[in-house]
This record gives C-alpha cells, structure tokens and sequence, in this order.
C-alpha cells in the first residue's frame, strides 16, 4: 500500500546512524549487565533480611499472646498470663532480630 519505508527499517544510507546505532546498542548491554549484578542480588537480600525481620516479629507477639491465652484459659489467671507471655514473645522476637542484624555477611 505504501511505498515509504518504516520507520523501524534500519537506515544503511549515512554511516553517522549506523555509528550510532551501534553505541546505542552497546550502551543498553553495559546498563543491562550493571543494574543485573548490582540491584538484582543486593536488593534481593535486604528484601528477604527485612521480610524475615518482620516474621520473627510477628511470630513473637502472636505467639507469646496464643501461649498467654493457653496459660489463661487452663490456669485461671486471666489477664496475667496473657500480658506475660505476650512480653515474653516480644522479647524472644527482639532477640532473634538482634542476632540477625549482628550476623556477618557471608
């Protein structure tokens, strides 16, 4: 239908865009291969570091407040054991989250 080429068609007429065609492409490839090794594997980590922060945090209170509630239902003690338990998995969390951060990298 129409007999102008596309503009997609690679132009072979002047060597200057064929030039910079070719850097064009070199310059995609260095800044694919930097941002692969530098935020893919970096980022990972501390995505993962803080996903697991956040459960050992999450685990602690929620646990400590199951245990609690445990505690209270059999023994009577209401509302003690619950506090307790629930201060006690704050704790546990706290200090697993401490051992975490102190761990060296490997």
């Amino acid at each position: 239908m129409n007999d102008e080429p596309s503009a997609r068609d690679p132009v072979g007429e002047d060597s200057r865009i064929d030039s910079l065609e070719d850097r064009l492409k070199a310059a995609r490839e260095r800044e694919e291969k930097r941002t692969k090794s530098a935020v893919g594997t970096e980022a990972d980590e501390n995505y993962r570091a803080g996903n697991r922060v956040l459960a050992e945090l999450l685990g602690g209170i929620a646990g400590g407040l199951f245990l609690g509630w445990l505690i209270d239902r059999f023994a009577g003690t209401t509302p003690w054991g619950l506090l307790v338990m629930l201060f006690v998995g704050i704790g546990v969390a706290f200090r697993n989250i401490i051992r975490m951060s102190s761990r060296r990298p490997d």
